[in-house]
């Protein structure tokens, strides 16, 4: 990180509260940005945030999908630097209500977007797209120049989100880019529904986890900081670099199937597996992992943590977080 950068930046984060949202707010607080976050107080927790990191941050209770209020939050703090966190994220929980992953993903994208464009002091937009974006492609790795073709809720507001981002720098010249990550974990997820967090809170439970897919599918696993360390180095190149208009796969590079990362997770607690194979997901894509060489071509991006490392410091804090609850 150049603190330099950062200083006296206004920077919004909208999903502050969020997992990924909750560490790129962590880490600026350690410079001198002047944060605003815009997050619905209904979500659940507050990522890894404290009460006293909150009490430094200006932050907002409002919705994305409200145009006005996205507007006022980036002109009135005059803002520089925008994560675009902020989304339904939960693949299932689109799958059912297709109609709120639509205005949270597709039409809370081009508020930001379009408020931005209407703000003369913004110079870097950063969206946060998928690998989902993608949709299913026989060719892996991943690259960022294959077709957005999701074909699914999720998968398709992700689609639409990066071609939103595209439109805007490409017609209007927003300096704005799209970030593509596989499965994220570290400290902070507190959505059980995925493998990772819900392995370690059934391994810790001694209860049988359940394995909604029948296990083969291939994923990338990154750990939460590296992705961070992602986000905050596209922000700073931004202009440097003329990356407008450019999406970047961030990505361990060490893709893995949901029964490998099951038992390794087991293995690295100290426990024997204990798990039920269900095969119910529907419209699972079987292999799905990126290719980093861009980001690290022109970001000098790659990953700090190994797999396992990553793991470790998940499991540690669970391990606490779920000591603390009883």
């Amino acid at each position: 990180m150049k603190k330099e950068y950062w200083k006296n930046k206004n920077v919004l984060i909208t999903g502050y509260r969020g997992f990924l949202g909750s560490h790129i707010t962590k880490t600026l607080l350690d410079t001198e940005a002047k944060i605003t976050g815009v997050d619905r107080l209904t979500q659940f927790g507050k990522g890894i945030l404290t009460d006293e990191d909150i009490d430094k941050i200006h932050w907002i209770a409002g919705d994305i999908s409200d145009y006005a209020q996205i507007a006022n939050a980036i002109n009135g703090n005059k803002i520089n630097v925008i994560f675009h966190i902020a989304a339904k994220a939960l693949v299932g929980e689109c799958l059912d209500n297709p109609l709120e992953a639509f205005t949270a993903n597709i039409q809370g994208t081009w508020n930001v977007l379009e408020a931005a464009r209407n703000c003369k002091t913004v110079k870097a937009v950063i969206v946060a797209s998928s690998d989902k974006a993608y949709g299913d492609n026989k060719e892996l790795p991943y690259l960022e120049s294959f077709p957005l073709q999701g074909n699914h809720p999720y998968d398709v507001s992700k689609s639409c989100a990066d071609l939103l981002a595209y439109t805007y720098f490409h017609t209007y010249d927003l300096p704005v880019c799209t970030t593509r990550c596989g499965n994220i974990h570290g400290p902070g997820d507190y959505n059980f529904s995925r493998i990772i967090p819900e392995t370690i809170k059934s391994a810790l439970q001694d209860t049988t986890l359940n394995i909604r897919s029948d296990g083969k599918p291939t994923r990338d696993y990154t750990y939460i900081e590296d992705i961070v360390n992602g986000y905050i180095l596209i922000a700073e190149n931004l202009q440097r670099l003329l990356l407008g208009g450019h999406a970047f796969n961030l990505s361990g590079e060490n893709p893995i199937s949901v029964i490998d990362i099951v038992k390794l997770t087991y293995k690295l607690m100290g426990k024997k597996p204990n798990y039920k194979i269900l095969n119910q997901v529907k419209y699972e894509i079987q292999d799905q992992y990126l290719s980093s060489a861009k980001a690290y071509l022109l970001l000098g991006w790659k990953p700090k943590y190994s797999l396992e490392e990553g793991l470790i410091k998940t499991i540690d804090w669970l391990k606490t977080e779920i000591t603390n609850e009883k």
